[in-house]
């Protein structure tokens, strides 16, 4: 038996609208697609950050738009006028603080619909949606570095422990032990718990994260440290035994630590405020620079030095190997 009853359509009150928007956090626009005129609510200047005394077009608004998406957003407005249905497209602004902020704009695009030759939509603040997707993003590529690292990892210190035993047995035990000290290492480039505090001094940093690298035997002692006896506080240590363990990797698969007349000497010294330290590689393949900017790893370090420890990073490419000089604030080290 069918239902006779209809489905009663609501009327919302305009006031009800406006507070539905204002919830939603949404800005209100229109655009005039014959004399450019832009025309957008109090949201909409805030969003945009801008004054509400602007005379708007669509022109001069694009001016707030950052440089690598303007041409983007250009062309997807004006495509807006022979599409026909929803349309939405995210694009970053700059703030007159130069702070980045993301903005969705969504609306409905059919040129034979156009009232008056005006369009409508909505701004959407979706900085927040955009930095986790990036942070997300960020987490998988380190992730997925670090896992190829590690393998490569273990293919070097096997190679590394043949080298200074003559039985399987003999290798089996050494390789265990390099493999558990790589473990440990390891935990050092993870934040420290329960914020333990100042973590370790800054020379047992290095000899705890690089003593997986060096040879026993004929080949020991191969990998010489020398720095300034300073504390360094759990963020430092994270942020350092990042950087550290990805100069050794790099050294095992390219570089000094590669063969087994490679050496490695880490030295370092105050300079003013600042810590300088100088990661310096002998006998090993010729130092070639990497093209462009470099993989992955490269990024990393950069990032890395430049960001939380809030230092810099130089290369020096040699036929005896790659220097590395590395400057970090003081400051810094301590938190």
């Amino acid at each position: 038996m069918t239902s006779n009853h209809a489905v009663d359509t609501p009327e919302w009150e305009p006031r009800q609208l406006r507070n539905a928007i204002k919830a939603a956090g949404v800005a209100l626009w229109t655009w005039n697609v014959d004399d450019d005129k832009f025309l957008m609510d109090a949201k909409g200047f805030e969003l945009w950050d801008l004054s509400d005394d602007h005379l708007l077009t669509f022109e001069s608004l694009s001016g707030k738009i950052h440089p690598a998406d303007r041409d983007r957003v250009r062309a997807a407005f004006v495509a807006t006028r022979a599409i026909v249905g929803p349309y939405e497209i995210d694009f970053r602004i700059l703030t007159e603080a130069s702070d980045v902020r993301w903005i969705s704009a969504r609306g409905q695009g059919d040129d034979a619909g156009i009232i008056a030759r005006k369009m409508t939509g909505i701004f959407l603040d979706v900085t927040g949606r955009k930095q986790a997707e990036e942070g997300h993003e960020l987490l998988a590529g380190e992730m997925g570095h670090r896992v190829k690292n590690l393998l490569a990892l273990a293919a070097g210190l096997t190679t590394i422990t043949s080298r200074s035993t003559s039985s399987k047995e003999e290798m089996a035990q050494q390789l265990t032990q390099r493999l558990t000290a790589l473990g440990r290492a390891h935990d050092l480039v993870r934040p420290l718990p329960g914020g333990q505090g100042s973590a370790a001094l800054l020379g047992d940093l290095f000899t705890v994260l690089l003593a997986p690298y060096d040879d026993s035997g004929a080949f020991a002692g191969r990998i010489r440290i020398a720095v300034p006896r300073v504390g360094i506080g759990e963020a430092a240590a994270t942020n350092l035994a990042l950087v550290i363990h990805e100069l050794a990797t790099n050294s095992l698969k390219y570089g000094s630590l590669s063969v087994a007349t490679g050496t490695l000497d880490v030295s370092g010294n105050m300079a003013g405020d600042d810590v300088e330290f100088v990661w310096t590689e002998q006998g090993g393949p010729e130092a070639d620079p990497p093209e462009g900017t470099g993989g992955y790893g490269s990024k990393l370090l950069r990032r890395t030095v430049d960001g939380p420890l809030a230092g810099s990073i130089a290369y020096e490419w040699t036929k005896s190997g790659v220097l590395v000089t590395l400057r970090i604030k003081g400051a810094r080290l301590s938190k």
